[in-house]
């Protein structure tokens, strides 16, 4: 074995040259994906009937421990002690590029969804599942992943880890806005209906309670809904109306009371969904920036010399459980299959979804990242933060589009597009990261 092992780097340090030998850059492109694909299989044989040690609530649990805990622990560490105020001034790219994905990928999106003409309540489901990738856990758990190799194209281990978990965390809460803003607004069932409605109107025309239940815009429906609305008024008459005519009464005399001050402020945050924007990686994340462009926090918290570095140092042994967590979480979720999804969606709409995402996507990226390069937008000779760029733009969809898609009603649509995806990117990402790697080198 060891022989053999010689001889291959024998072998690609012969070729070498100019750059990185072609035999090189198949090593850091296919090992990286192959190390995800067996963790991702490991999760899923820990799921499957004959384990079954890794059920659908443990993966529940296993997520939830994820993203509440393990991934803001990796953010804050990584990118706090990553970033300077100089740093920042030197990544404002970063965020720019994922604002530049989501609109190129929208456009694509939308071009797709205009030829292929989806199912009637999918055409802006088609947009966003193209146009919406996964800037986050899976870029982290690649970069991990690349940079473990010691004899890595990017130098020391240790700095090429670092360097592109922090580029990758200081995306993130762009990433985060843009899903609870932009994507809760465009998975919006039409007016009227649901998604599931849509469904159980074609199966059940002559049914009129499930239609009702669900959402319809038919006249008889209508009527029947404006009368079981005047029974549920008349049967609790103290309820609405009281408290509409008590909140106008306050905000007509005491306007600017610090109550009404505090109502409106609620109103805005439910309006603006801060709750869904500030979800425990996004607050990590402002906290890392924070802390790390202010040098006296810095060396108060973050630094290995730092009197409250024990809390950091616990963040990092934390942090490094995330990769292995959620790869297992994501592998196990993968047993269930497609679902119904899709055939709601149809082969030729799916097939659409996963070709745009994993071809045309990538390549406006690059169209994208090179212009940026030309205009000196990249920090000059720093290829670890290009590499971060080109990956954002080639990722498969995000999962959290999923969990919106879940609050909009059509999640099982969306776990569909996801399995497919998932199991397609394995392909398309080594591909991609096989060029983006002889681009570099």
């Amino acid at each position: 074995m060891g022989m053999e092992r010689s001889l291959l780097e024998k072998m690609i340090e012969a070729q070498g040259g100019g750059g990185e030998s072609i035999l090189a850059t198949l090593k850091y492109a296919i090992l990286p994906i192959a190390k995800v694909f067996t963790m991702c299989f490991m999760g899923f044989l820990m799921a499957s009937k004959h384990v079954n040690i890794l059920p659908a609530h443990g993966r529940k649990l296993l997520n939830g421990l994820v993203f509440s805990l393990l991934l803001p622990c990796l953010i804050f560490s990584q990118l706090g002690r990553a970033i300077t105020y100089e740093k920042m001034l030197q990544w404002w790219f970063i965020p720019a590029n994922v604002v530049l994905g989501t609109i190129s990928g929208s456009l694509i999106g939308l071009i797709v969804a205009l030829i292929i003409r989806p199912p009637y309540p999918y055409f802006k489901f088609t947009i966003i599942h193209i146009g919406i990738g996964n800037i986050g856990n899976i870029p982290l758990v690649l970069i991990a992943a690349l940079c473990r190799d010691p004899s890595n194209p990017f130098g020391d281990s240790d700095k090429c880890s670092q360097d592109g978990n922090a580029y990758i965390s200081f995306g993130q809460w762009v990433g985060a806005i843009i899903l609870y803003t932009y994507v809760f607004k465009m998975l919006a069932p039409p007016p009227g209906r649901s998604f599931d409605g849509n469904e159980d109107e074609k199966q059940l025309p002559v049914s009129r309670s499930p239609p009702i239940e669900n959402g319809t815009s038919a006249a008889e429906g209508d009527s029947v809904v404006s009368n079981k609305a005047s029974i549920e008024n008349s049967a609790a008459p103290e309820s609405e109306p009281l408290l509409q005519s008590t909140i106008e009464t306050l905000t007509a005399t005491n306007w600017f009371s610090s109550k009404s001050i505090i109502s409106m402020l609620q109103k805005v945050a439910e309006k603006l969904k801060l709750k869904q924007i500030f979800q425990p990686p996004i607050i990590a994340s402002v906290l890392a920036i924070v802390i790390g462009v202010v040098p006296f926090l810095k060396k108060l918290v973050l630094t290995d010399d730092a009197p409250l570095f024990f809390f950091t140092d616990s963040c990092l042994i934390l942090g490094e459980a995330m990769i292995p967590c959620i790869l297992l979480a994501l592998g196990g979720n993968l047993v269930d299959g497609p679902g119904v999804g899709s055939k709601r969606l149809g082969l030729r709409t799916t097939a659409s979804i996963i070709f745009a995402r994993l071809t045309f996507v990538p390549l406006a990226g690059l169209g994208i990242v090179t212009l940026a390069d030309k205009f000196g937008f990249i920090p000059e000779g720093d290829k670890m933060f290009k590499f971060v760029l080109l990956l954002q733009h080639s990722m498969p969809t995000s999962v959290l589009s999923g969990a919106v898609a879940n609050l909009r009603g059509c999640g099982k649509e969306s776990a569909a597009i996801l399995f497919w995806v998932h199991i397609f990117a394995v392909f398309s990402m080594a591909g991609w990261i096989i060029l983006f790697l002889s681009i570099l080198f």
